[in-house]
């Protein structure tokens, strides 16, 4: 207990030079994020890594960046799936209804004028009207599915720039570290690339 008190009172008096005797860190920081730091004062290989350890911490705590943290992972193709066809429903069910029954009443109308002058106004008003519901409910069917496809596409990119735009802000966070990492190390006389 004695020693150990001894050592505090001594590492106090001295400003916390006992960290300088710590062992360095097994592993080099600088290589961990793909840097590399040159002794420009022929500092030892022990007070190379205590260095590039002290400046690791110090550019962690500055930027609030942890470089060991994993990117932001893409949604799987699942889950990407599920998003387009939720949008492209949306989309399907915001088409407006009705079109078989527009167009019925447009192909009566003209069945009706074919039929009349064939003789047999309610007979070409009920064929143009059949003619005329299925042409409809099919320009319907095309309508929602061309809408259907677009909203789809539309998540698809919106996906796309969203996973970008998370790499991007991911990549620029590593890149302010590595400058604070640099910084520090430039101030303890390393080259650092």
């Amino acid at each position: 207990m004695k020693f150990l008190l001894t050592t505090l009172l001594v590492a106090w008096s001295f400003g916390g030079a006992i960290a300088q005797n710590s062992p360095p860190p097994a592993w080099s920081p600088a290589k961990s994020i793909g840097m590399f730091a040159y002794p420009k004062n022929n500092q030892t290989a022990d007070q190379q890594l205590r260095d590039e350890s002290d400046c690791y911490g110090s550019a962690r705590q500055n930027t609030g960046i942890d470089p060991q943290a994993p990117p932001p992972k893409e949604p799987s193709a699942q889950q990407q799936a599920a998003a387009q066809q939720e949008a492209a429903q949306q989309a399907g069910n915001s088409v407006p209804k009705g079109g078989a029954v527009r167009g019925a009443a447009g192909g009566a109308a003209g069945g009706a004028v074919i039929g009349a002058i064939a003789g047999d106004a309610g007979k070409g008003a009920a064929i143009g009207a059949t003619v005329g519901a299925v042409a409809g409910r099919r320009r319907q069917r095309m309508k929602e599915q061309a809408v259907k496809q677009q909203a789809a596409e539309q998540t698809a990119q919106g996906q796309q720039q969203a996973q970008g735009e998370a790499q991007a802000q991911y990549q620029a966070g590593i890149d302010t570290f590595k400058r604070a990492f640099s910084a520090c190390m430039d101030a303890r006389n390393y080259s650092v690339k």
